[in-house]
């Protein structure tokens, strides 16, 4: 029989048993998630590097398809030396072969003009003041007309962009240039062919409302009309309308260089007509279309010195023909720009300086007069006559200086271009 020590030694040796068994399972159980979660691990990091590997395949290779069956791979044989490897799927680089090129261009078809015709002439910018003013003292009023007044008589209209006031009297602006030319230079100036000039600029009103007032004055009593304008907006934003070879042609002026508010024209405030809004421009078209068989906008606008024309260039030019206008005349870069035939209406952007003082810009050197032949038909041709300005006297350009100067502008046009005998013509895109 058992002692009571004993019996107390034997119960507490059965008590542990249940704890070891209890350890030994929790045990087991750790060991088993430790598995489970380490093999989580290492799939997931299989996964992800296979992920990553397939985000690294070369954009030449196809991408792979998406299909949910298991692909089978094997090694690839090694090629043959005279055997050619298969040609690997890819995505076709861009070459200069498959880039989109810009459409080639050709001569448009011309239909020659029919039925009675008239001949307008038009130059680019003229003043009267500065070194322009010294030379004429000098050598008389009639100097710069030396070399180009043939070509501006036999025109029916010729059409010049006038940037001085005709006065001696009125109040200087506050202006970077200001500009004034003496009434003695208006006669030679009708002599040499001038009929019209356009008044719609920044620099008509360099001395003021009374240089304005009196620049018109001054013109009438030449006979030269004027355009652009006015003593109000009435009269700033009215054609002049004249009739030669049977043809009426309505002129009108307008300018997008403005130097001040104070400059347009108003109800009852002397100025020029402005053409930062198209509306009073457009309204003006469309009336004098009611009114003439053609009509020739001349308008003032620009960034100086620039070869190509600004978008708002374009976008004015296209409103007033889609208004009614036939032939659009501009000026103020003191370059030439390109021309531009739009719905068979041409743009000259820019003739650039006729009579101006002088500078080591070539291209402000350059110019032409543009000789327009047009029908009753709406229809106009262009010629250009190259000049080169020296001081204060443009003479026309040496032939092989033409050359260039007619390859430049054709460069700088749109839709167009002006063959060696400088003639302005269409161009329309190539049928393949």
């Amino acid at each position: 029989m058992l002692s009571r020590s004993d019996r107390h030694r034997k119960n507490h040796k059965e008590s542990k048993w249940p704890v070891k068994r209890l350890v030994a399972w929790i045990a087991a159980i750790a060991a088993v998630c430790l598995i489970l979660v380490l093999g989580a691990i290492y799939l997931f990091s299989q996964s992800n590097q296979a992920t990553m590997n397939q985000g690294k395949t070369p954009l030449a290779v196809s991408a792979a398809p998406t299909s949910s069956a298991a692909v089978t791979t094997k090694p690839e044989a090694t090629p043959k030396p005279d055997q050619q490897p298969t040609p690997v799927p890819s995505q076709p680089i861009p070459t200069a072969s498959t880039v989109p090129s810009a459409p080639a261009l050709t001569e448009a078809p011309q239909t020659p003009l029919t039925g009675q015709q008239v001949k307008l002439s038009f130059v680019g910018d003229v003043i009267f003041s500065s070194t322009v003013e010294v030379q004429m003292k000098k050598n008389g009023y009639d100097y710069p007309y030396t070399f180009v007044k043939d070509y501006l008589q036999k025109a029916d209209y010729t059409v010049a962009n006038l940037e001085t006031p005709i006065t001696v009297r009125g109040e200087v602006q506050k202006k970077d240039y200001v500009y004034r030319g003496s009434p003695l230079a208006l006669p030679p100036f009708k002599d040499a062919g001038v009929d019209l000039v356009n008044l719609a600029n920044n620099h008509v009103m360099d001395y003021g409302k009374e240089g304005l007032l009196d620049t018109f004055d001054e013109l009438k009593k030449v006979d030269i009309k004027y355009i652009g304008a006015g003593k109000d907006a009435a009269e700033a934003y009215s054609p002049v309308i004249v009739e030669k070879q049977g043809i009426k042609i309505a002129f009108l002026g307008f300018s997008r260089v403005v130097p001040e508010g104070s400059w347009k024209a108003g109800v009852n405030h002397p100025g020029v007509a402005e053409t930062y809004s198209y509306t009073m421009p457009v309204e003006a078209i469309q009336k004098a279309r009611q009114q003439a068989d053609l009509v020739v906008v001349i308008a003032h606008w620009g960034v100086e010195r620039t070869d190509n024309p600004d978008k708002f260039q374009t976008e004015l030019a296209h409103r007033y023909i889609d208004a009614g206008a036939d032939l659009i005349v501009a000026s103020h870069p003191h370059v030439l720009q390109g021309f531009e035939n739009y719905k068979g209406k041409w743009i000259a952007y820019s003739l650039g300086n006729f009579i101006f003082t002088v500078n080591e810009v070539q291209k402000t050197l350059e110019s032409v007069i543009l000789q327009a032949t047009c029908s009753k038909e709406k229809r106009c041709d262009l010629d250009l006559v190259p000049i080169q300005n020296k001081v204060a006297q443009p003479e026309i350009m040496a032939k092989e200086k033409a050359t260039k100067l007619f390859e430049r502008l054709s460069q700088i046009s749109i839709q167009a271009k002006v063959n060696e005998a400088g003639r302005v013509v269409p161009l329309q895109t190539l049928q393949r």
